[in-house]
Parts: C-alpha cells; structure tokens; sequence
C-alpha cells in the first residue's frame, strides 16, 4: 500500500512541475505580449516627441520672423503657449505608460508570490536524503533482507527499492 502511495506521490509531485512549467511559460508569453505593446507606446511617443520638436523649431522661427512686431512680454507667452500644449500630450501618455507597467509589475510579482508558495508546498520524501540512502546501501551489501532494512530504518520497502535503483545496485 506504502509503495503505491509514493509511486503516486512521485507521479503527481512529477505532474505538478510540469504544470508550474506550462503556466511560467504561458505567462511568460502573456508578459512578452504585454512589454511589445507597451514599446508600441513609447515608440508612437517618440515619434509625437519628434513632431512636437520640429513644430517648436517652427514656431521659434515664426517667432524670431515676427519678433519685430512683438515685445519680450508677447514672446515669452507665446513660447509658454506653445511649450504647454507640447508637454501636455506628453505628460498624459507618460502616466498611462506608468500606469500599465506598475499593473504589469503588481502582476508579475503576484504570479511570482504564487509561484513560490506553490513551489514551497513541495516535499521530497525523507528518505531520498544522503544519509539513509547510505544507511540502505550498507544494510543491503551486507545481506539483510528488503524487508528488514524498511523496517529497521522506519520507511517503505518501496523507498528502500527506489534508493537502490537509484544508486544502481538493484
């Protein structure tokens, strides 16, 4: 009954890596998904950016055209115009863009949380550890019996098998 239990043990500790393996790589996709939309953004940014600055150099140059005209007062607030509605389309696609990559961080690190819960909910089985197995492995050279070394060392005779399969000696 012991042996079936830690064949079923292995089998699901087995099914539950490859699960946590399928979601990371799911999600990794879900997240590269997320990082090529947010370039998308900073890239029409830099494009707007590159509009804004060659409408400034325009503007500079009306400015200085039409400077005979205009007093230092009259200048200055139309450079201060200008600036602002420039910055202001800026600023307003600056917060969304910091907006949608801190929900992306908050989600990544939520994942990741869940993920080293679920990680630290695995448990070997005491026996894989170096010191029994040395301790099966010595019982077993010297002839005693499948039977006895499980029970002198209180674990399943399916574990003993396990460890000397593992270490090639049965």
């Amino acid at each position: 009954m012991e042996h079936i239990n830690i064949e079923y043990l292995v089998v699901a500790m087995g099914a539950m890596i490859l699960y946590l393996i399928y979601y990371v790589f799911t999600k990794d996709s879900e997240y590269n998904k997320n990082i090529r939309a947010v370039a998308t953004v900073a890239e029409e940014l830099n494009k707007e950016i590159f509009y804004l600055k060659k409408k400034l150099n325009d503007t500079q140059i009306n400015i200085k055209n039409n400077s005979s005209r205009m007093n230092d007062e009259d200048i200055y607030q139309e450079i201060e115009r200008t600036v602002y509605d420039m910055v202001k389309p800026i600023s307003l696609s600056l917060k969304r863009l910091e907006e949608g990559i801190q929900r992306i961080d908050e989600h990544v690190d939520a994942r990741i949380s869940s993920l080293e819960s679920g990680v630290k909910q695995i448990s070997i089985p005491a026996s894989i550890h170096g010191n029994d197995d040395e301790k099966i492995i010595s019982l077993y050279k010297q002839g005693i019996t499948l039977e006895t070394i499980s029970k002198e060392l209180h674990i399943s005779k399916a574990e003993v098998e396990f460890v000397l399969k593992i270490n090639k000696i049965k």
